[in-house]
């Protein structure tokens, strides 16, 4: 890489340059706080459409932000209706039997599963801002609700008091949900990144797709954990348990649903097929086993579900020990489980429709649907993606989708319960099987390979932690790494050497652009991140081991010494007192080597740091300038007209 030739400025030139770094005036304590609080919390500015409001308005308003129908209600349309009443029934025909299936897989009794897909669904229409959302039970929070649960209480021996503390565990998980949107902490939910989430439900997933083998082989009896070892040790120490006929239905309607929703995804427009399969493999496997007496056979059935309304359970809430420790534990796991994928979906159709959700606001929706939906018998609900994404191709226009759901759920329970009684078990785990697979998202975990491997390590993390142990483990495994990866983000930042682009007063790190020059006698160094705590012993190492470098590779070449250390800090957006000694000690060091250290655009929290702390008239404000551009312009003219030791900076940019 060659150096390279620059012009430098004219007395005249010097004179006009006249812009110095500027330091911010000083503010009151109560409002820095007071901004640090608003751009923590308040981000978004919520309160922004209340401003120049009359009071009668602002109390409108505040109705509408937290119930959001009465913004749009006002504005419904007789086409709007007709919409959302196709998308509605289409929704209600996969949540059904969904509902069912899901409740088995919670260990709870499949009615709950119909339960909590009429009163969540109600409550989220009202409170809730996306138009696309549709709510009800989720496979993975179920098989959590179980496994955890489980722990505590055996399902089979107890079943009345492992469905108090099934009601309890929701309630819990609402009230944190709620709790965390109305104290605007939604930030928590990203420590789940998104190669978090894609290895844990692909982990989640896999272990659900396994606890199906229950259901597909006719076993009575099953392992309660939830680990792929576990399972196979129970699968294979029955073989002589296994019902054929049982594997014959599972398999025909499992095929049955894979290829309608391949042929749904082929052909968008017949999305309804694969919406409406479930429901279909419901009524024909409930035909089939009525028809040829298959429940004697060693085909298990569903059996009665009780008919009517949700009763109400706020009475079988369980605060005392030693359950109250097991619900808190369960419901925070599966509440920010359930919170990140609600919002998930709901931000994905959302950008498709070009609209806007608010994230604290959807937390408080869902947190209130669960609250009020554990009172009424309901267990843990949130937006499925697939029941969403029936939702949207179906063409709703608004969250009344989810009303006339509700209502199709409604007439279910008063007057249809009862054609449930010979639905197989082995459909409902086909219907699973078939919504795990879509899941797994082996095409996101190849794009993640390829783009950045250590997401790719946290998204494996966290699959074979579920697979291998349990579905707590893998969570805490996925979250461990990727706070790691934070923490090595900030104490172990980016750094690298400027040169100048040919023709031009451009700098540039010098990997990224091979072009680039270095310059004659100055190191410029670029700092990527702020300066902290945690970072600043990294950084004096680093940049002494840059300078170290740079006077070896000068010595080796006999080109000029290296007289100038120019430190770019346009990223660096703050810094802490150990970032400051630092950069005290910095100057030392460079001082003790015979060199100058000089800072290039330092941002204003910085400067006004660096002002309090006397760091400034400790380096001299000479020597801190707007741009590495002005800085090495100073520092070559002062090359090219003084000896270094008696090089005295002019008047700097």
């Amino acid at each position: 890489m060659g150096n390279g030739d620059f012009v430098y400025p004219s007395s005249s030139d010097r004179q006009c340059a006249t812009h110095r770094v500027a330091i911010p005036p000083p503010q009151p304590f109560f409002m820095s706080f007071k901004n640090t609080l608003k751009e923590t919390f308040f981000p978004d500015d919520p309160l922004r459409q209340f401003k120049n409001k009359t009071p009668s308005r602002r109390f409108i308003l505040g109705l509408q932000y937290f119930l959001p129908i009465l913004e749009w209600a006002p504005r419904y349309s007789f086409q709007f209706l007709k919409s959302d009443l196709v998308a509605g029934i289409t929704t209600a025909s996969l949540a059904i039997p969904q509902g069912i299936s899901y409740a088995k897989l919670a260990n709870v009794p499949p009615i709950l599963g119909l339960y909590s897909s009429f009163i969540p669904p109600l409550v989220y229409a009202m409170m809730g801002s996306s138009r696309d959302l549709a709510v009800g039970t989720v496979a993975v929070a179920s098989l959590l609700t179980a496994s955890m649960l489980g722990q505590e209480v055996n399902a089979a021996q107890n079943p009345t008091l492992f469905l108090h503390l099934a009601f309890t565990a929701t309630f819990f998980a609402g009230i944190l949900q709620a709790s965390l949107g109305l104290l605007r902490l939604g930030f928590i939910v990203d420590f789940l990144s998104h190669a978090t989430i894609v290895g844990f439900m692909a982990g989640a997933a896999t272990v659900v797709i396994l606890q199906q083998l229950k259901g597909i082989l006719g076993l009575d009896h099953f392992t309660h954990s939830t680990d792929i070892i576990s399972v196979f040790r129970s699968v294979f120490s029955q073989i002589h348990q296994w019902r054929w006929e049982s594997g014959v239905l599972g398999v025909g309607f499992l095929f049955f649903l894979l290829v309608t929703r391949y042929f749904s995804k082929r052909r968008p427009k017949f999305f309804w097929i694969s919406a409406m399969a479930p429901l279909t493999s419901v009524i024909l496997g409930s035909l089939l086993v009525y028809l040829t007496h298959a429940e004697k056979h060693g085909v298990q059935v569903i059996g009665n579900l009780k008919k009517g309304l949700n009763p109400l359970s706020f009475g079988d809430l369980v605060f005392t020990k030693p359950y109250i420790t097991t619900c808190l534990k369960t419901g925070i796991i599966t509440g920010i489980i359930a919170l990140a994928e609600g919002i998930a979906v709901g931000r994905s159709f959302a950008m498709f429709k070009h609209y806007h959700i608010d994230g604290n606001k959807e937390m408080v929706a869902i947190g209130t649907m669960n609250i009020v939906g554990s009172c009424f018998s309901c267990y843990l609900t949130t937006g499925p993606f697939s029941r969403s994404a029936v939702n949207f191709n179906a063409g709703c226009k608004t969250a009344m989708s989810n009303v006339i759901m509700a209502i199709a759920v409604m007439l279910t329970l008063l007057f249809l319960t009862p054609l449930f009684y010979y639905t197989p078990i082995v459909v409902l785990s086909a219907i699973i099987i078939s919504a795990m697979l879509g899941l797994i998202d082996y095409e996101a975990a190849i794009h993640l390979w390829n783009v950045d491997k250590f997401d790719f390590l946290v998204c494996i993390g966290a699959y074979i932690g579920v697979v291998f142990a349990s579905v707590e483990v893998g969570l805490v495994i996925a979250v461990a790494i990727s706070v790691v990866r934070l923490l090595l983000f900030v104490a172990r930042p980016r750094t690298s050497v400027l040169g100048n682009l040919p023709d031009s007063t451009i700098y540039r790190n010098v990997e990224q652009y091979p072009n680039a020059n270095h310059v004659h006698g100055v190191l410029i160094l670029e700092i990527d991140a702020p300066i902290y705590f945690a970072n600043s012993s990294y950084l004096r190492e680093r940049i002494s081991r840059w300078i170290d470098e740079e006077e070896d590779k000068l010595k080796a070449t006999g080109k000029t010494s290296l007289q100038y250390v120019i430190l770019d800090m346009t990223a660096v957006g703050n810094i802490d007192t150990s970032g400051i000694s630092m950069l005290e000690e910095l100057k030392k060091t460079t001082e003790r080597r015979e060199l100058k250290l000089v800072l290039a655009n330092p941002g204003a929290e910085v400067m006004k740091k660096l002002n309090k702390s006397k760091f400034l008239e400790n380096i001299g404000q000479e020597w801190i300038y707007l741009t590495v551009g002005e800085a090495v312009e100073a520092c070559n003219y002062k090359l090219h007209t003084c000896k270094p030791e008696e090089s005295q900076p002019w008047n700097n940019v």
